[in-house]
């Protein structure tokens, strides 16, 4: 058997980031640090910061008055930061900042009026999060799942009409959409870069080339994890056999029975002893498993919040662009 692993795979830069600063702030302050929702769509990840004394809740009314609070990478909109003002709750924010510059796009076409679509999943917290960045007429902003939504959505002016996207989202499903509303709303704004992270795309660019060389190809990450639900739909749409597993436990051999090449790759949330402990899973069953790798790896890296900087040490604050 011949595993052949994707690069790049795994950690993107804005889940280190929020990784970091977690581990960080439970370095400098000491547990109890809560976050308000999971860190990073990764149950194992979560897992292993509540052992260590992280408390992660959904709403801020479960944090204790004072108490430091950690805002997940995902995001969350200005009513949130208000409630943690009012509260008195010191923030730490993991937010990626490729989630805040969606942020700072539909605020801003909220101040120019315009009605903006917003392509994603309604109930991810990116994009609850992203709609509260609307300070405007909340019926000018509509969240668009499908082409259906695009056919019949409305705007109070078809000529100040705007779309924003989830970062996690897949280029493929996220083209026919717009096209539909750009066929209906001619002078729709586009955004000046694209909001489909950098990440996202290197990593379903990686798994189409990987499914070209595999006879099945294996995503490491879990269901809640928008980005690796979005690995499989790219990997299946080249009509190879595709499986997902959130850690090595989940894979079953018989997905591998007419196979002789695994294509092996992991989602953004998904850190890389995982993927070691799928390896090594595999390893057990074909003892003699050869593994070669196609891509390269990412080198982004994003800063730290100020505020925690200097306990990074001067290296690796130095290699934050």
């Amino acid at each position: 058997m011949k595993v052949v692993l994707a690069n790049p795979r795994g950690f993107c830069a804005g889940v280190v980031r929020a990784v970091e600063i977690l581990e960080l702030a439970l370095e400098r302050f000491g547990p109890p640090i809560y976050a308000r929702h999971d860190i990073v769509h990764n149950p194992h990840v979560v897992a292993d910061f509540v052992a260590r004394g992280v408390v992660f809740v959904e709403e801020l009314q479960d944090v204790p008055p004072g108490v430091r609070v950690v805002f997940s990478a995902h995001g969350v909109s200005p009513a949130v930061w208000h409630e943690a003002a009012a509260r008195d709750l010191p923030v730490i924010d993991a937010t990626c900042p490729l989630v805040v510059k969606v942020h700072q796009e539909v605020a801003a076409y909220a101040r120019a009026g315009c009605t903006v679509f917003l392509i994603g999943h309604r109930d991810h917290p990116e994009v609850i999060g992203t709609l509260g960045h609307y300070d405007g007429n909340p019926a000018c902003i509509h969240v668009i799942e499908s082409i259906e939504d695009a056919e019949q959505v409305t705007a109070v002016n078809a000529d100040e009409v705007a779309y924003a996207t989830q970062t996690t989202l897949a280029a493929d499903a996220v083209a026919p959409i717009v096209a539909v509303l750009a066929r209906r709303f001619p002078r729709l704004r586009a955004p000046h870069a694209a909001d489909i992270c950098y990440a996202t795309q290197n990593r379903q660019r990686a798994v189409r080339s990987l499914a070209r060389t595999a006879d099945v190809v294996l995503v490491v990450g879990a269901q809640q994890s928008s980005n690796s639900v979005r690995l499989c739909e790219v990997a299946q749409a080249t009509g190879v056999p595709t499986y997902m597993a959130d850690c090595a436990a989940s894979v079953q051999r018989e997905w591998f029975s007419a196979a002789e090449t695994i294509g092996l790759t992991a989602g953004a949330s998904v850190p890389e002893v995982l993927v070691t402990q799928v390896l090594d899973r595999l390893r057990g069953w074909w003892p003699d498993l050869m593994i070669t790798s196609i891509g390269e790896p990412e080198t982004v890296q994003f800063r730290l919040p100020r505020s925690l900087e200097r306990d990074a040490g001067p290296a690796r604050a130095a290699g934050r662009a």
